[in-house]
């Protein structure tokens, strides 16, 4: 009597799903992958008209208890409730440090250095530049986590930059004694330019004076074919405390009542302009927009906007 070779259809399915199973009893486990841990790359880059933007993660920590710094004139039930309404813990915060990098075209001009030369090397190299590559560096403001990375143990960091900062600024911490300043800062002044509100790092990029956190910090406005984008530096500090309540005291705002009263404007006119901003410290990769939300404003991240302008 023939065998009947015909398999119906049921038939073949189970015989295909049974395969796996035996190859499993035949073949040795495999090892497992290791857990490699978070993390993403310390760089984001995007065209702004003309403009190639990149930001550069220069540093992040985790700050214990953030009511100390931000919210100081809240209540803890206010503070918290603000936390809870966005997803965020009320006991820690993430810090992060974000310098920027703008390539016109003619010149690559560097927005702050971060808390070392070490920071901002490790990003430099990983978004594809060097150091001896930096035409300009611009001091937004003279906290030492924006003029850390100026000098290294071997020396300034940019040997082959200029530099840009404000004239307030530099006269206000001239006479501190402010160690970072002294170690970082002065000795550069021989090679910086030093402007005001309304002035020109380079052609499309024009500083904002945005007193308070310090007494001459500085925004500054880039401007390319039509498309404008704020860097912010620290005059919003936290994507939460900062924006939904702009009255609210920070820590770090030397000045609180100007600090305040310069967060509320320039807030005031991203939303209204419908501007995007890079913040200092906002969540990596620092780019977002702003839209007003009752007394206050709320933070938009940037998704695929700059993607779609790439050109």
């Amino acid at each position: 009597m023939t065998s009947d070779l015909r398999f119906s259809r049921r038939q073949a399915l189970a015989a295909g799903a049974a395969l796996p199973l035996m190859a499993g009893f035949a073949q040795p486990a495999s090892a497992s992958a290791p857990i490699q841990g978070g993390g993403f790359a310390p760089f984001h880059r995007f065209m702004l008209g003309g403009f190639e933007v990149t930001t550069l993660l220069a540093g992040t920590r985790t700050v214990p208890d953030p009511h100390t710094i931000f919210g100081l004139n809240a209540s803890d039930e206010d503070f918290a409730e603000a936390a809870r309404s966005a997803f965020v813990p009320t006991d820690a915060a993430q810090f992060f440090f974000t310098p920027t990098l703008v390539n016109t075209g003619s010149q690559l001009i560097l927005f702050d250095t971060g808390l070392n030369a070490g920071g901002i090397n490790s990003a430099l190299t990983a978004a594809g530049y060097s150091p001896d590559q930096v035409d300009v560096v611009v001091i937004t403001h003279m906290h030492g986590d924006h003029i850390g990375g100026l000098t290294g143990e071997n020396g300034p960091t940019f040997a082959k930059a200029r530099y840009v900062t404000g004239s307030v600024e530099y006269d206000a911490w001239d006479k501190t004694g402010n160690e970072g300043f002294e170690t970082k800062v002065r000795p550069l002044a021989g090679k910086m330019t030093f402007l005001q509100g309304g002035g020109d790092v380079a052609t499309g990029i024009t500083a904002v004076e945005a007193f308070g956190h310090t007494p001459g910090h500085m925004g500054y406005m880039l401007e390319s074919d039509g498309a404008q984008l704020l860097l912010g530096a620290d005059f919003a500090n936290h994507f939460v405390w900062s924006l939904g309540h702009p009255d609210w005291e920070v820590k770090f705002d030397q000045d609180k009542a100007a600090a305040a009263a310069t967060r509320r404007a320039l807030l005031g006119m991203l939303a209204a302009d419908r501007v995007p901003f890079i913040g200092y410290h906002m969540p990596f990769p620092a780019v977002g927009f702003v839209e007003a939300n009752g007394e206050g404003f709320r933070y938009v991240p940037a998704s695929y906007q700059f993607m779609l302008n790439a050109g």
